[in-house]
């Protein structure tokens, strides 16, 4: 369904090389000077989901294929970016076409390694992005907001339904508040919100980059960091990128074994992709058969139909019905067959909400 995460901050945090990490590619070159990566890198990794490798090992399937989520290197950040500075206008171009913001943060100490503004302090670090997006979102709606005003006194229903939620979003900004926290009464509101395509809008995951030795609990730094997050309702992940760049090198049979050396049960680039897909209010659903077992995407709310749709336009155009089970039935019985005998193998129409986990089987005439 092509989701994307930007990956953002101010130049020498380490966004490239979580990136690199991440796409266990060389694709973004990794280099301690600022606006090393000019154009947004694209790469797109693997959800990691065990219950994937259950489903195929009980279905026979000669094939696994995992749900991928899109991340996006964006070019390092500095002040006045609001204003075209450095190379502010691209980085914020490239920012409004990601649906959510991964901020990686600085939480290391390293003379090696210079820092934009010679100081090492993550909260400064996150205020000078996040006020550089507001300032970009309040500049648009001081604009957008007295012509839609005008108009929807003039009788345009549409222009005064937006002027009413992006007046919210506009006193929000001028109060230093992302736009993300704007009410919004029902759907209509929602959609005229999502269409105005804020950058403060998007949701964030906060991303602490700490040293090896902190790799595992963080450290003071990355705990400032997690508090700023709770106060915003926002999340926010440990993981030493230096680390994960390492891993992504590794022989899989070699990783575990490393991974237990430093204390760890899993990397953090898994925590950072899972993160990513939640604040993204996405879910999983399967199909298995003999040849391949296989994720799929779809957002939370999601009806049979559109889940339907996320395999094949057709399947949605053309949908009947849904036979679906648990996740947790499937495996409790063993399979379809254990299921459908233990009357936990159900048919759904087009109303039915799609549930994390189902397991699914479409019918559909085209």
């Amino acid at each position: 369904m092509g989701f994307k995460c930007g990956i953002v901050g101010l130049p020498n945090v380490g966004k490239s090389t979580l990136f690199n990490a991440l796409t266990q590619t060389a694709a973004a070159q990794a280099a301690n000077y600022p606006f090393c990566t000019i154009e947004p890198n694209i790469g797109n990794v693997a959800v990691p989901d065990p219950r994937l490798q259950t489903i195929a090992k009980i279905g026979g399937s000669q094939k696994i294929i995992e749900t991928q989520l899109g991340f996006v290197d964006i070019a390092g950040l500095v002040r006045g970016a609001s204003k075209g500075e450095g190379l502010g206008n691209q980085f914020l171009g490239n920012i409004r076409e990601v649906d959510a913001i991964v901020h990686v943060l600085r939480c290391f100490e390293d003379d090696d390694i210079q820092h934009v503004d010679n100081k090492i302090d993550p909260i400064s670090d996150a205020e000078t992005v996040e006020t550089e997006l507001m300032l970009s979102d309040l500049e648009s709606l001081e604009k957008r907001v007295p012509n839609l005003v005008k108009k929807g006194t003039q009788g345009d229903k549409e222009a005064k339904i937006s002027a009413l939620v992006l007046g919210r979003a506009l006193d929000l900004l001028r109060d230093g508040k992302p736009a993300r926290l704007t009410k919004r009464d029902d759907a209509e509101e929602e959609r005229h919100f999502q269409m105005a395509q804020l950058l403060t809008a998007k949701p964030v995951l906060y991303v602490c980059n700490v040293e090896e030795a902190s790799a595992a609990n963080g450290n003071a730094l990355s705990a400032r960091v997690f508090e700023k997050a709770k106060a915003e309702g926002a999340e926010a992940v440990v993981v030493s990128a230096a680390i994960e760049a390492e891993i992504s090198t590794m022989p899989t049979e070699d990783r575990e074994v490393f991974l237990e050396d430093l204390g760890l049960t899993e990397t953090g680039l898994a925590r950072v992709i899972r993160a990513g897909y939640e604040l993204l209010d996405l879910i999983t659903f399967f199909t298995v058969g003999p040849k391949e077992a296989r994720a799929w995407t779809v957002t939370k709310g999601a009806t049979g139909p559109n889940a339907a749709g996320a395999i094949h336009s057709d399947f949605e155009k053309g949908f009947i019905r849904a036979e679906t089970m648990a996740y947790e039935d499937y495996v409790q019985y063993n399979g379809e067959a254990g299921a459908k005998e233990a009357g936990k193998w159900r048919s759904e129409g087009k109303e039915y909400l799609v549930k994390d986990g189902d397991i699914m089987l479409f019918r559909f005439n085209v």
